[in-house]
């Protein structure tokens, strides 16, 4: 990855404290990092602390250092800026396009990608003056990123959490890498499916398979802040942390997922069936512990049956005029995947289709991803490697278009 200046913006708020996780997630990577306080962020964060984590000088006023011109270099000098918390004080200061501090200076003069990571409580974030700033940023080409749902100050709970340092750092490179997330799927429902699904064989032991549903969460996390209303059917996901705003559905078998999706599919504008599901489960699940070695060895053959082709049932649904919805499939191959790619598109009669080539490992677990979105209109467009944050831009770039 080549290494980026990054400036880091702190408001004055309780979340700033979260502001020196989002610092790590960028030295840790090798990228030069100028944290710019607020003047008030220094009483919840001291400067000596952001220094030490950012191995640079901290300054939040423009008269600070004026023989290096800070107030216009800094924001100069940036690849890209990140603001984390954004509060709705520094909302509505950027909105007016004031310049009363370095931080509010350094994005008058950027001409970066700004990214804002809002942290407030749920009535200010809900409140119409909050929202219309927002909106105004985002007209301009500010990506104002979606708040978690959570824990505030003292006993409440609500919108308006800030989301995790990790979770804001790969946003962030995200929009460095393709630009402003727009709110392209504002009032669209979208229900994905992801992670491997797990078929039991007694209460110990399962078939299961290496999808970490990354892939899935990912194309989740972009619709989000696409601004649209998200719901995850999620296998084994459990290591990952849940997009802010969208709904999450545990399922363990092939069959609950199937039930889930159909029970959804009708409300859809997109539905992706990004999971990974098995294609086959024991014909019948122990209900104790089967033991090896004894006269019965139950685990010596295990006698299979064919589990449903869930993506196949959705395409046969929207046949039956039950839902209208934009179908896409994944397809993960080791030979010629785009042969058998394009025969899959044509078996399964999804409108699109991602096809991964997993040969050494590749794919499953990793934070990269790369491949060729195949059209039912005989499309073919190549993805090259990238986070799959990136990769799932891609792929809703290519439904957004289809």
């Amino acid at each position: 990855m080549s290494k980026s200046n990054v400036v880091i913006g702190i408001a004055g708020g309780i979340a700033a404290y979260k502001a020196c996780g989002v610092i790590r997630e960028f030295t840790e990577t090798g990228d030069n990092v100028k944290v710019v306080p607020t003047p008030n962020a220094l009483r919840f964060v001291g400067a000596a602390t952001l220094e030490a984590l950012s191995g640079n000088p901290v300054d939040t006023e423009v008269f600070s250092r004026v023989d290096e011109v800070q107030h216009v270099r800094v924001g100069q000098e940036a690849d890209l800026i990140v603001i984390a918390p954004a509060t709705a004080d520094l909302i509505a200061r950027l909105a007016a396009g004031r310049a009363d501090d370095l931080l509010t200076s350094t994005v008058l003069v950027a001409t970066c990608p700004v990214v804002l990571a809002p942290a407030m409580h749920t009535e200010m974030w809900l409140n119409p003056a909050t929202q219309e700033n927002v909106a105004t940023l985002r007209r301009r080409g500010v990506t104002v990123l979606e708040p978690a749902h959570g824990r505030l100050t003292g006993k409440d709970t609500g919108p308006g959490r800030m989301l995790e340092p990790s979770q804001i750092a790969q946003l962030a490179r995200t929009v460095l890498a393709t630009g402003p997330i727009q709110r392209s799927l504002e009032g669209k429902r979208v229900l994905i499916s992801a992670g491997g699904t797990q078929e039991n064989i007694d209460p110990v032991r399962f078939i299961g398979n290496r999808s970490s549903g990354r892939q899935g969460f990912a194309l989740a996390d972009v619709a989000v802040h696409r601004g649209a209303d998200v719901t995850i059917v999620a296998g084994n996901t459990d290591a990952l942390d849940t997009p802010a705003g969208a709904e999450v559905v545990r399922v363990r078998s092939t069959a609950e997922l199937e039930e889930a999706m159909n029970a959804r599919a009708a409300e859809a504008d997109v539905v992706i069936m990004a999971a990974a599901v098995a294609d086959y489960r024991p014909a019948q699940e122990a209900t104790s512990k089967l033991k090896k070695g004894q006269a019965d060895d139950s685990l010596s053959t295990l006698h299979l049956v064919e589990n449903p082709d869930v993506l196949r049932g959705l395409v046969e649904r929207r046949q039956a005029g039950e839902t209208d919805a934009v179908i896409v499939g994944f397809a993960a191959e080791t030979d010629n995947p785009l042969e058998f790619g394009r025969a899959k598109l044509t078996r399964k009669g999804a409108d699109l289709l991602m096809v991964n080539a997993v040969t050494g490992g590749k794919v499953f677990g990793e934070s990269h991803n790369e491949g060729w979105i195949l059209g039912a209109d005989g499309s073919e467009t190549e993805v090259p490697q990238g986070s799959k944050h990136e990769v799932a831009v891609a792929i809703w770039d290519a439904i957004e278009a289809y």
